[in-house]
Formats: C-alpha cells, sequence, structure tokens
C-alpha cells in the first residue's frame, strides 16, 4: 500500500512535507498573475473606405462582396455588417469552439484578398483588425501642456521614441496608439492661380510626382565595378518642393510651385482621432503584457523607462500614466488571498471544535499542502493566478480537507476500539479508499462540464472548475498516504499514552497543587479540546429524531424534502442575469452626436460634458477619446470605432468604489439634459463575455422601408419602459448630405460629364497625392488641396472651376462648378446593417445602473404581446444581448452534463454496486439542488451564470455525505440486511465527520459572503446553502431511504415465497 512507506519511514514523511511547500512556493512565485483571465480573440473587424459612396452603394459593391467571401469559411459562427456612407464596417464572431484563431484569421485575410479585386476603382484596401480580448496593461498619455495650439508634430516624435522604447522591455507584446494623428506635406492652391496657369488639382499632383525621383535609374556594369545609377533632385524638403518647376497649359511657360501654391507641414486636417488628457490635447500609448508574465514585476520595469524617458521632454510637454493594471491586480489578488487565508482560519477553527486540537492539527496539515500542490499543477498546465482560479482554491478550501476529516476520525476511532497504529492505518486506508475516491469522482464530474465549458463564458469561469478539480485529486492523494500516516503516528502515540496513563504514589502532593489539576484537566481524554465537541442532551435529541426517521422512513423522506420542493417552486420567481456589474472606481461614458458632426464640434462638446462631470467631488479625473473607441482599460469593452468623427469615449477615473451605480444613474440624467440632440451612455463596467446592449431584437427582412417600420414600433415601446435611458435602432438615423444636380445638357457642351465633375471635387477638397518627403523611417505624403478656408464654404466650392477632359483650342474652356448645377441639401439612409447576409434592424436598449436587462426584456415581451405586435410574412426576429450571451453560454455548460452524467451513475452504481443506491444518492443530488434555489430565493439573490455555476458544483460536494453512509451501510453485515438499529449506529457513527464536513465548507464560503461581491455572492450563497441543508439528506433522508428500499425487497421476497407451491417452499 502507498501509505505504509510513509507511516514506516519518517524521513520519507518530513522530506514529502518539504517537497511539497518547496514545489508551491516556487511555483507561486513564478506563476503569471493579471486581473482576469484571458480570452480568446474571436472577433475581427473588417474596415473597408468607399470615399463618397453612398450607403447602399456600399452594401452592394463592397460588403457583399466580403459577406460572400466569408461566408466559406466554416469556422465563422456570425458575420454582421454596417455599410454607410464611405465606409464598409463587417464584423466576424468566431465559434465558440475555436480555440486557436490565428491560423482563421490568416484564411479570412486571404479572402479580403480575393475579394479586393472584386472592388470597384476608388475602394481602398479592406482592414482587418482583430478585436483584442485583453486589456491595456498601462495606459500613458503625451500631454501638451502649453496654451498655444498643441504642435502635434511634436508629440508624434516623441510617442514614436516612446513606443520604441517600451518595446524594447522584455514581456511587452505590442504598443499602440490613440490620438495619433497623420503627418503630411500639404500643397495649398488658390482655384483662381490655378486656373491662370490652365491645370485642374490631379494635373498638379502629377508634375509634382514627376520631379520625385525615388526609382532606381539602373545601374553601370563594367568588368571591374557595379555601380547604382539614381537621379538626384527627390523631394526631401519643403523648400525643394517649392522650387519645382510647373509647365501651364495655357502658353507652355513655366512656374514655381511657391509662387501658386502655399506649401506647408502638418497634421492631415482634419483630424480623425484626438486624445485628451483631461482638457488637454494628447496621444496615448496603450501597452498590452505578454501572456505568461507577472505583472506586478513588468509594470515595474515600464515604470522605471516611463520615469526615465520623463526626464528628457521638455517643458510644456509632459509624460502621465493614464492607467496602470497592475495596482487592480495585487489590490484584487491580496483580497482574495485574506479570503483564502480567513477562510483557512475558520475551516480549522471549526475543526478544532468538532474534532479536538490533535486532530485539527493533522487536518490543519492537509489545507497547506494541498494549496501548494495546487499552485504546483497551476504551474505544469499554464493557468495564471488571477481572480478566477484563486477562487477556485477558496470554494475549494472546506472540500479539500474533507477527505483529511474523514481519515483522520476513521483511525482516532479505530486507535480506540485498541488497534495498533499500524493495523488503524491501513484498515481505514483499504476502507476508505473507494468511497473517497467515488466522492471525489463525483464532485469533480460536476464541475468537469464548468471546466470544458467552450468559449468566452469556459473562459472566463473555467479555471474555477480546474482549481477545485486540483485541489481534490491533491486532498485524496494527500489524505490516503501522508495525512494518513501523519495520524497513525502521532494520534497513536496520543492514545497510547493515555491508556497507559497511571498515577503515581509519589507524585500525589504535586497532583494537589493547582498547576496539577490544571495539566490533568487539559491532559483529559474525553475534554472537548482533545475529543472535540460533544453535548450529551444534543445528542439525546438527535437519537430521538433519528430513531423517529428510521422509524417513519416514508414520512421522514416527506419532511426532509419541503426546502427543496419550495425551492423548485419559487425558481421561477427569481430574477435572471448573465453576469453582474462590477464594483471598481472606473466606468465608461459613449457619446455619439449628430452622424453630420465634425471632430471639432465633438472635441467642444465633450469637453463641456468632462466640466458637467467634474463638479460630482467623486470624479477624479476625465480622459476622451474622441474619433473612435478609447483604450481598453478593462477585458469587457466591445470597442472597434474608427473613423467616426461624431463619436467621443471617456474613461472617468474616481477616488472610490463606493456608490458607483448611484453617480452613473445621476450622469445619466444630467448629460442627457446637457446635450438632448447626442446619445449619451453612462457605463459601469460588467464582467463576462461582451455584449453591446444589454437588451436587444433583430428584425429581419429584404425590404430597407418595411424593417424601419417595424423597428420604429419597437422603439417606441421600448421608449415607454421607465428604466430604459436610450434606445437606438439601425435604421432610423439619416445623414444630410449636398446633392449636386448636375446640368447634364450643359456640362457637355463644355466637354464634362457627371463622373468628371465627381473626380475634380473630390481632388480640390480631399486632395490629390503627388510624391513623398523621407524623413528617417518615415514616409510623408504631398497632398494636393484647396484651403481649408476654401473647402469649408459652400459658395467657395460653388465657385470652383473645372477643366474639360477635351481642351478646345489654346485658351483654357473653364467653366465654375455653379454654371453646371446646383446644390440641394436632401437627407439619406445614414446605415444598413446585415447580419449573416441578411439585412436586419437591431434595435437596442440602454438602461439605467443597477437594473437587470431580464426585467426590462420581460416588459417589453409582456407589451409586444399586449400590442398583438407581428410581423409580415418574409420577416422574423429575435432577441440578442444579455439574454442570446447567457442563453448559449447556458446551453454550452449542459451541453456536456449528459455524458458526464452517465459516468457519474456508472461510477456510482460500481462502487455501491447498487441501481437503487445510486437513485438514493441522486434523489440527494436533486435534493440539493432544491436547497440552493431555495437559499438563492431567500437571500433574495439573482438567478444568474454563477448560480448556476455553483448549483452544479454543489451537487458532487451535497452528495459526499450521503456515498459515505451507504458504503457505511455496505460495509456493515447487519445495515446490510435493513436491521433498523444497525442503520442507525452506522449514522450515528458517520455523523461527526458529515457535520464537521458540512460546517467546515459553509465556513469557507462566509468570507464571499460577508464581501457582498455582486459576482460571487450567488455562487457563495448557493453552495453554501444547498451545503448547510445536506445534512439533512444525508443524515435522515438517506438512512430512511436506505430503510424503504430494503423494506420493499424483503416484502417482495416474501411474496414471492407466499406465491411458490408448497413444495417448492
Amino acid at each position: 500500500m502507498m501509505v505504509l512507506p510513509f507511516f514506516r519511514n519518517i524521513r520519507l514523511l518530513i522530506l514529502t512535507f518539504v517537497l511539497i511547500i518547496f514545489w508551491g512556493l516556487s511555483a507561486f512565485q513564478s506563476l503569471p498573475r493579471q486581473e482576469d483571465p484571458q480570452l480568446v480573440a474571436r472577433t475581427g473587424i473588417i474596415t473597408t473606405v468607399f470615399p463618397g459612396a453612398s450607403a447602399e452603394r456600399v452594401e452592394a459593391l463592397v460588403t457583399e462582396v466580403i459577406e460572400s467571401e466569408m461566408s466559406e469559411i466554416e469556422e465563422i459562427d456570425t458575420i454582421t455588417s454596417d455599410s454607410r456612407v464611405g465606409l464598409s464596417t463587417v464584423s466576424i464572431e468566431l465559434k465558440q469552439t475555436v480555440i486557436e484563431a490565428e491560423p482563421i484569421w490568416t484564411r479570412v485575410r486571404d479572402k479580403l484578398a480575393d475579394a479586393s479585386p472584386q472592388f470597384p476603382q476608388g475602394v481602398l484596401e479592406p482592414d482587418l483588425d482583430e478585436a483584442e480580448t485583453r486589456a491595456y496593461a498601462v495606459i500613458a498619455s503625451l500631454v501638451w501642456q502649453g496654451e498655444s495650439e498643441p504642435n502635434y508634430a511634436i508629440l508624434r516624435r516623441f510617442a514614436e521614441e516612446l513606443d520604441v522604447q517600451i518595446r524594447g522591455v522584455g514581456g511587452t507584446e505590442k504598443v499602440d496608439t490613440f490620438g495619433f494623428p497623420s503627418e503630411e506635406v500639404t500643397v495649398e492652391i488658390n482655384p483662381s492661380d490655378l486656373a491662370a496657369v490652365g491645370l485642374n488639382a490631379r494635373q498638379l499632383s502629377q508634375q509634382i510626382l514627376q520631379s520625385d525621383a525615388k526609382t532606381s535609374a539602373g545601374q553601370l556594369r563594367s568588368p571591374n565595378n557595379t555601380l547604382a545609377i539614381e537621379v538626384e533632385g527627390e523631394l526631401d524638403s519643403l523648400e525643394r518642393i517649392r522650387q519645382i518647376p510647373i509647365s501651364s497649359t495655357n502658353n507652355g511657360q513655366f512656374t514655381r510651385l511657391g509662387d501658386i501654391a502655399r506649401v506647408t507641414r502638418g497634421i492631415r486636417q482634419p483630424v480623425t482621432d484626438l486624445a485628451l488628457f483631461g482638457s488637454k490635447p494628447s496621444v496615448a500609448l496603450g501597452v498590452l503584457m505578454e501572456s505568461g508574465n507577472r505583472i506586478d514585476l513588468w509594470a515595474a520595469k515600464i515604470r522605471e523607462q516611463l520615469e526615465d524617458f520623463r526626464q528628457r521632454l521638455p517643458t510644456g510637454v509632459t509624460l502621465e500614466v493614464i492607467f496602470d493594471q497592475s495596482g487592480y491586480v495585487e489590490n484584487r489578488l491580496d483580497n482574495l488571498i485574506s479570503n483564502l487565508l480567513f477562510s483557512a482560519f475558520l475551516v480549522v477553527a471549526v475543526t478544532f471544535v468538532g474534532m479536538g486540537w490533535r486532530s485539527s492539527i493533522i487536518v490543519g496539515a492537509a489545507l497547506p499542502l494541498t494549496v501548494f500542490a495546487v499552485f504546483g499543477e497551476l504551474q505544469i498546465f499554464g493557468i495564471p493566478i488571477h481572480q478566477m482560479s484563486v477562487s477556485g482554491l477558496i470554494i475549494a478550501l472546506g472540500l479539500l480537507i474533507d477527505n483529511a476529516i474523514v481519515v483522520v476520525d476513521e483511525i482516532q476511532v479505530e486507535l480506540e476500539h485498541g488497534l495498533k497504529p499500524k493495523d488503524a492505518v491501513v484498515k481505514t486506508v483499504n476502507y476508505l479508499t473507494v468511497p473517497l475516491l467515488t466522492s471525489s469522482l463525483t464532485t469533480i464530474l460536476t464541475f468537469l462540464p464548468i471546466g470544458l465549458l467552450p468559449g468566452g463564458a469556459g473562459e472566463f469561469v473555467g479555471s474555477i472548475a480546474w482549481g477545485v478539480i486540483m485541489s481534490l485529486v491533491s486532498s485524496l492523494a494527500i489524505s490516503l498516504t501522508v495525512i494518513a500516516a501523519l495520524s497513525g503516528r502521532f494520534l497513536g502515540k496520543t492514545i497510547t499514552t493515555n491508556h497507559n496513563s497511571r498515577p503515581k504514589h509519589e507524585s500525589r502532593k504535586f497532583l494537589t497543587s493547582k498547576l496539577s489539576r490544571l495539566l490533568s484537566k487539559l491532559k483529559n481524554p474525553h475534554a472537548w479540546w482533545n475529543s472535540g465537541f460533544s453535548s450529551p442532551f444534543l445528542g439525546r435529541i438527535y437519537r430521538k429524531t433519528l430513531n423517529w426517521a428510521t422509524a417513519k422512513p416514508l414520512i421522514a423522506i416527506v419532511l426532509t424534502m419541503i426546502l427543496p420542493v419550495m425551492g423548485f417552486i419559487n425558481v421561477g420567481s427569481l430574477p435572471t442575469q448573465f453576469f453582474p456589474s462590477l464594483a471598481r472606481d472606473q466606468f465608461q461614458i459613449e457619446v455619439e452626436f449628430p452622424a453630420q458632426t465634425s471632430i471639432a464640434q465633438s472635441r467642444e462638446d465633450v469637453l463641456l460634458a468632462r466640466k458637467l462631470i467634474q463638479e460630482h467631488s467623486e470624479v477624479e479625473e476625465v480622459h476622451w477619446f474622441v474619433g473612435e473607441s478609447a483604450p481598453k482599460f478593462y477585458y469587457n469593452f466591445t470597442g472597434g470605432i474608427k473613423n467616426a468623427a461624431y463619436y467621443a469615449q471617456a474613461m472617468v477615473q474616481l477616488n472610490t468604489n463606493q456608490g458607483v451605480p448611484q453617480l452613473i444613474r445621476t450622469l445619466q440624467d444630467e448629460l442627457d439634459s446637457a446635450f438632448p440632440s447626442a446619445r449619451v451612455l453612462v457605463k459601469q463596467l460588467e464582467q463576462g463575455p461582451p455584449f453591446e446592449a444589454p437588451v436587444e431584437m433583430r428584425i429581419f427582412g429584404p425590404d430597407i422601408q418595411q424593417l424601419r417600420i417595424l423597428g420604429s414600433q419597437v422603439r417606441e415601446i421600448l421608449t415607454q419602459i421607465p428604466d430604459v435611458t436610450h434606445v437606438r435602432d439601425d435604421l432610423t438615423e439619416t445623414l444630410p448630405k449636398l446633392g449636386l444636380e448636375v446640368d447634364e445638357e450643359q456640362a457637355r457642351l463644355v466637354g464634362l460629364d457627371n463622373r468628371a465633375i465627381a473626380q475634380q471635387l473630390e481632388t480640390y477638397l480631399e486632395g490629390s497625392v503627388g510624391g513623398s518627403i523621407l524623413e528617417a523611417t518615415e514616409n510623408l505624403p504631398v497632398r494636393v488641396r484647396i484651403a481649408n478656408s476654401n473647402r469649408g464654404d459652400l459658395s467657395q466650392i460653388a465657385s470652383l472651376n473645372l477643366q474639360p477632359t477635351q481642351q478646345i483650342g489654346t485658351e483654357p474652356n473653364l467653366r465654375p462648378l455653379s454654371a453646371l448645377g446646383k446644390f440641394n441639401l436632401v437627407p439619406q439612409l445614414a446605415s444598413i446593417s446585415r447580419r449573416n447576409e441578411q439585412r436586419v434592424n437591431t434595435v437596442q436598449a440602454f438602461i439605467s445602473a443597477g437594473i437587470l436587462p431580464s426585467v426590462v426584456l420581460g416588459e417589453l415581451q409582456e407589451r409586444l404581446e399586449a400590442q398583438n405586435f407581428e410581423l409580415p410574412p418574409g420577416y422574423r426576429y429575435e432577441y440578442g444581448g444579455e439574454q442570446a450571451e447567457s442563453g448559449e453560454a447556458t446551453g454550452n455548460l449542459m451541453s456536456t452534463v449528459g455524458l458526464l452524467g452517465l459516468i457519474m451513475v456508472i461510477t456510482l452504481v460500481l462502487s455501491l454496486g447498487s441501481f437503487r443506491m445510486a437513485g438514493i444518492v441522486f434523489a440527494v443530488g436533486a435534493g440539493s439542488v432544491g436547497l440552493a434555489l431555495f437559499a438563492l430565493w431567500a437571500f433574495g439573490s439573482v438567478f444568474g451564470f454563477m448560480a448556476i455555476v455553483g448549483t452544479m458544483g454543489l451537487i458532487g460536494i451535497a452528495i459526499n455525505g450521503a456515498i459515505i453512509i451507504l458504503s457505511a451501510f455496505n460495509e456493515d453485515e447487519a445495515a446490510k440486511s435493513g436491521d433498523v438499529k444497525a442503520v442507525r449506529e452506522v449514522v450515528v457513527k458517520a455523523t461527526r465527520h458529515v457535520l464537521t464536513t458540512t460546517i467546515t465548507t459553509m465556513v469557507g464560503f462566509i468570507p464571499l459572503i460577508s464581501d457582498g461581491d455582486p459576482f460571487w455572492l450567488p455562487l457563495a450563497i448557493a453552495i453554501a446553502g444547498g451545503i448547510g441543508g445536506s445534512p439533512l439528506l444525508a443524515l435522515y433522508f438517506t438512512p430512511a431511504a436506505y430503510l424503504l428500499v430494503k423494506g420493499r425487497r424483503k416484502n417482495m421476497k416474501k411474496r414471492k415465497q407466499l406465491l411458490l407451491p408448497p413444495a417448492v417452499s
């Protein structure tokens, strides 16, 4: 047997202790540390720019082409698209079963390469952005502190230098920039000056390009040398560009570019995105840490580099840290480790009261040994230290000493019955191996579906299950070897000493002293601190109730099932929630202004919003990112918005994490009042896999107008629900545009057509690139366009002179745009949405902080039914948001339950040797589920995903007591035959360790319950509530059901005996 070497060889026992502790400490020091589990990047966003195209053209010519190519990749689960004016955005969601996403993204890029040749002229290359599921570990910002206009060129240079320096730190994966403007050389032209030389903007751009000799001119190849030939005079400075000779089409004469245009170097206008540190212009850098690193050690090195770089900055530019994840990681892990230590103290204290100090020391030794072993196993399997893996240890804390309690208690009983320590150890291990293995295996099987759960939900909570499973395996192995050997050696000597101790005549005087009486009292083997707490009064009551339950088993079964049945009855009244919000000193704000809003106006508005937000004393600072999503400072963000001048997102830093929901509700009302034309969403940080809106209804159909009507009906219903703050749908929004109505006859007379007019206007207003300046490793394009003052004035645009495609005569045949047509302000569809290649109108509802999405969704469904909302033929709808994510995660969780349940049945039947006994165990499991539901109902908790996880894990824990008792019945011949008295004695004998393991498991959850974290509270209530009632099921229901089954079998045998002929009988 494995236990004998540890019992015989004390050195082996000590070295095993030392080895496990050293292994665990070493692993704990080297294990990666992070705030939350890392999710697989299953979302990608394809952005394709089609300048000037309407939403309908973008949909038909770009979006559908990309969707068609993507549909050929079978690992893609969902394709959603948004076709806007000049922009196509296609979002790809991979299947939840995908674990390695990178090979699939490679295939997506190949498909994009196949799609590009199918695009019409003018469409830019599609850009694939794999949505990062991790938060940036550090976000730093280079801030312009001067009162003058910011010099983004300077900020850009410093950002590039800092980027290089940070990427040189070991453990840094990548650095992304935000508010990082593009720099270019601008050639601003005056339309009248350009007309004087008979050129348009595109022709001028071509002449600049012809002067930029950045191409090979061949090589001189002689018998002795090979020399490269290069045409001198490439564009290398602003002065060189100004000196470019420009040929006039009027008279063939030349003029210098600087005489007809203004050449400057700067940021491309208008900028596409802005970063604001407080109210100051800045460029932000988001730094991602490589997986497998300790964030505390890595962040310390990053801070050193930032401090070094800060010393080199000139006056007027500062380097500030917006966000440092390491502080949050350390605080969260410190809190979890504190809970772990507090739980361990409570567990040992309960063991001391229940079993005495000697047994509690041995059982307590199992705690650090198992925890250290789990740390070592976490290192082997590559699971980092984060809130889920540590919480798995907290959940398993009461479980991992259950085996030790049973082993120690059984060895102590055998020793008291007179067995030698070695024989007691061997007999106990032989007797308990199968029951403990069975109970551990059934518990593992109930947690296994959580560990095997695919997708984001599984990656998020799966570490809990693996932490519990590793703890159970380690606990079983340690209890049946090290703890059993330690119990035999330590308790064996104690029992021997107590049996052999006799008072001696010589010490009578000494025994009369107070000290001797105290020592004698402390050594009393029957005192509670030596043998554990016991109350004769409670014992008598317990025996009476047990006698009654075994005498009337059917009534006992009914009574023990009252609370579980009440739990099942009330489960329908429990509010549901996927994952709760996070209590943190941060939150986010998203703002969508009207679609035509310029980025300059968006910037002014968010600065006004900042002043309003900072009037609240809880707010420390507000950082805005305009035109794009903010850097991901928490993993749950969806993000991915780019090139949206009307959009802004803020990171709000507080000085407290208390009262955040109330502050969010207050700010929501204030900002809605201050910006009535904008959609302002003040959002608390959420946990679990992300979703765009908490309540979502998707309406599918072919006709855009009909989809718009149906969406408006749902939108109107949602706006009437009190807890809904904003409603958004895909098709309501329209975008104003200037439509140029061209007089085609007049245009043809002067040699122009609609296409030529559009191309020349595009060139004038947006510019045409011709040539570039190479500066170090950066290539600055040279863009020719009219001045900002001209392209911002409609009268100036109307006066632009257009050049015919075919010149007639030597004189320029230029015509002002106003002579060829007129401008009209007309509405156009802002966007067209599709989902899996079908047109869809998605209606989204955003709700007040602290309100459950399920409540609002239920209200919506009731109102839809009351108003007889129906869809015409060819249209359908489905719900998205939290409900869709929760339903998918729950379905995935249940997908493996059937197979694992069958394995559990096989395990129980083989170990107990009876289908009926296995049925009793499953009845206990069902009763524990009812008790968990009753506890959730009694405490007013939500029935969310974590409550489901806790309830599933509870089943394996709650049935352990029943398995131990049923195994004991099988070992006792009298009890096995159905003798009531023997059954009672077996139950009484097992009562101490059933109660002790129950209480130790429950107290292990006290820190999680007292902490009040809404994430862990439902799980803790479900498990603690189910475990709290499990002694009723183990000590009353199990023997009652056992006797009922045995009694029926006896009756069946008697009936068979009566039915047999006399000769046979």
